[in-house]
């Protein structure tokens, strides 16, 4: 899988999933927080399908 995903993109999304996780155990405890599964994922990973069907890169292109 190429990378599509830069390295402040990555940030933010891992910060997301986990204060979206954090929700499930404080908070209002709801299991929507599991969404943030799929940002912190994606920043784990460093692709992102939704930046694949829309042509988006937020890193560097290597040459």
């Amino acid at each position: 899988m190429p990378v599509n995903v830069g390295t402040i993109d990555r940030a933010l999304r891992a910060i997301v999933g986990l204060v979206l996780i954090a929700l499930v155990f404080v908070g209002p405890q709801t299991p929507w927080g599991w969404v943030g599964l799929v940002p912190l994922l994606t920043a784990v990973v460093g692709f992102c399908p939704a930046y694949t069907l829309f042509g988006v890169r937020s890193c560097p292109v290597k040459k």
